[in-house]
């Protein structure tokens, strides 16, 4: 690889010292680097890295921060189809591949091509009207979840699985999560943890309230259709709930909404170095 872009978090790396050892490293290699900045500030502005901003000769995007900021560049340049390495500034890091004391080792294995392309599976959400008009539609590399905001109450939904009813929930609300996203948000919720390049859906209740509180293992060709109902105690009610794409996008969702997920055109791509395996991996995070 000759062409890199490096997405950084500023609001870790504060100081871009991580930042100018990697544009250093690789400007000493005789390598092009462009530099791309990713903070809160930005976010809140609508400036998150677009994917005109992504010179078109890139070979590979070096993200510089936490889960979130991989998974917002995942996103974000979604159809660029351009892979991702993570270097871990933050806590867990799932999806990086190390953190900012091995940045030699690894960008000296990415510059001689010692790495293996992953590829994730990611879905893609449609929320969709009482009038049947479509409010927005995104992608997800983790997961799509539909909580309720502030009431204290429990509320309704119906899902569907290829136009089929298959369970009403009482619940806080629900997670529906690719392989990646299953050490997320789904492993807090007690969902199963799966090796990250399967492909199938996992559905995971929020709190729920009934005995079934398993969680469902769906196939990557189902399409699942959530319908909400509200509150337990009425059919018809203005409360709110929000509909989260990755833990970012939020949209506003009400009773006699649907929401319909399927497997992603797109695939996100990430490289790894690692000799250890997921179940390796995941033991080291876990402890």
């Amino acid at each position: 690889m000759n062409h890199f872009y490096v997405i950084t978090n500023e609001d870790k790396d504060r100081n871009l010292r991580a930042t100018n050892e990697v544009r250093n490293y690789l400007l000493k290699h005789g390598k092009v680097c462009y530099l791309g900045i990713d903070s809160q500030s930005r976010r809140n502005g609508e400036e998150e890295t677009r994917p005109e901003d992504v010179p078109e000769d890139t070979e590979c995007i070096i993200v510089l921060g936490g889960d979130g900021t991989l998974l917002r560049a995942a996103r974000n340049l979604v159809d660029r189809g351009i892979p991702l390495i993570g270097i871990n500034m933050g806590t867990l890091g799932y999806l990086t591949e190390g953190d900012t004391a091995g940045i030699p080792d690894i960008l000296e294995r990415l510059i001689a091509d010692e790495y293996i392309v992953e590829e994730r599976m990611m879905l893609t959400g449609r929320i969709i009207g009482p009038d049947g008009e479509v409010i927005a539609q995104d992608v997800a590399l983790n997961d799509l979840t539909l909580n309720r905001t502030r009431s204290v109450q429990v509320f309704r939904f119906k899902i569907y699985v290829n136009g089929e009813f298959l369970y009403l929930y009482n619940a806080d609300g629900i997670i529906i999560s690719t392989p990646t996203g299953s050490t997320a948000y789904n492993l807090s919720c007690g969902g199963p943890i799966v090796e990250p390049t399967a492909k199938l859906f996992l559905v995971t209740p929020i709190a729920p309230h009934s005995l079934n509180n398993r969680s469902l293992i769906l196939s990557c060709r189902d399409r699942i259709e959530l319908e909400i109902l509200g509150h337990d105690r009425f059919r018809e009610t203005r409360a709110e709930y929000i509909t989260c794409f990755d833990g970012d996008t939020e949209i506003p969702v009400k009773a006699g909404y649907r929401i319909e997920i399927w497997q992603a055109e797109q695939k996100t791509r990430i490289l790894t170095m690692r000799q250890q395996s997921f179940l390796e991996t995941l033991r080291v995070k876990m402890n």
